[in-house]
């Protein structure tokens, strides 16, 4: 039994792990695979503000139902599942009107409580979604960062005839093209790396180009009869990049911010009001996990060649180190904990 904590700010540990016990309206789950995501470089960096030391992480994971608390009655021992990081009151307004993910009372496993990156994690009953176990472990575990993608592009309300720019060809802007493309969205992803343009085209970008050699607004501005791109995602995290996609945007169009940034940027009241922009943040997912559950398991998407590396749970200290020292070579680095 082993878990995978930040003690504080910059210090990754490997520890024993007691064997957690579910209580009423919880389940327990013999972890599988687990992803690194970028907020857990974050919370080892000190750089979240969310987090309070020492922490569990891992907020994308999946495995098998160990045991079960006094209660649950949708969930049984045995049954494959992949957790929804997103813990919600359910009472307060956000909740009352659909808006879980943004919850007054917002916890989240990994961040505000103890994550997946241990042998088995307790969650409520609520935050487990069954998989079919023709589903592998690792691409269920896939389904959180999906299930993302899929948050952004509704709050932008993307449909088959909308034309989507992707600022950043990473995880964040992979999976959003998956999802587009499945929407059947004509998509253009942008980039500053050569071998992430290869892997967007692989997923289907219809074009992918380096914005350090060619102009983004040049390059879109023919997009939709010459009025630009109908949806801007950032999925690079930039705030700058804010002013160039309410210039290329073409009117009536929608942006989404997926960044947590609080650095500020330049932005045009005008040319916001003047194409009467949709400017829109998202955050997390919104119970949207059982939809792209249904989505990987129908083949609808095939994310697996994101995942680029598959390290053992005891050896997760190499794995941050090759995400930092060598992104390049990493999209989506993957933890077993049944090695």
């Amino acid at each position: 039994m082993v878990a995978i904590a930040v003690r504080a700010p910059h210090r990754l540990a490997l520890e024993d792990d007691s064997h957690a016990q579910p209580g009423p309206g919880e389940v327990a789950i013999r972890v599988n695979r687990a992803g690194i995501c970028g907020s857990d470089i974050h919370i080892l960096h000190g750089s979240n503000p969310f987090v309070v030391y020492p922490r569990i992480i891992g907020h994308e994971f999946a495995g098998t139902i160990e045991a079960v608390g006094a209660g649950v009655s949708h969930i049984a021992i045995g049954d494959r599942v992949v957790a929804d990081p997103v813990v919600s009151c359910g009472k307060c307004y956000p909740c009352r009107i659909g808006r879980s993910n943004v919850c007054a009372n917002l916890e989240v496993i990994g961040v505000h409580r103890d994550g997946g990156f241990r042998s088995v994690a307790v969650l409520p009953e609520e935050n487990v979604v069954k998989v079919s176990p023709s589903l592998g472990f690792d691409v269920a575990a896939l389904a959180e960062p999906l299930a993302v993608a899929a948050n952004v592009l509704s709050r932008t309300e993307c449909r088959a005839e909308d034309t989507v720019l992707v600022y950043g060809a990473g995880t964040v802007g992979l999976t959003v093209l998956q999802v587009a493309k499945m929407k059947g969205a004509r998509c253009i992803v942008t980039d500053m790396d050569d071998e992430r343009l290869e892997r967007a085209r692989a997923f289907g970008a219809d074009v992918a180009f380096n914005s350090k050699s060619q102009s983004v607004a040049e390059t879109v501005a023919k997009e939709l009869d010459g009025l630009g791109p109908s949806v801007v995602i950032d999925g690079a995290g930039i705030p700058s990049l804010l002013e160039e996609a309410c210039r290329v945007a073409a009117p009536a169009g929608r942006i989404g911010l997926l960044g947590f940034s609080g650095a500020p940027c330049n932005i045009s009241q005008q040319e916001i009001v003047r194409k009467e922009l949709s400017l829109v943040g998202s955050r997390l997912n919104r119970r949207f996990i059982p939809e792209v559950v249904s989505w990987l398991e129908s083949g609808a998407l095939k994310p697996q060649a994101m995942i680029t590396q598959t390290f053992a749970a005891a050896d997760a200290a190499a794995a941050f180190e090759l995400i930092e020292q060598h992104p390049e070579q990493t999209l989506k680095v993957q933890l077993a904990f049944d090695a």
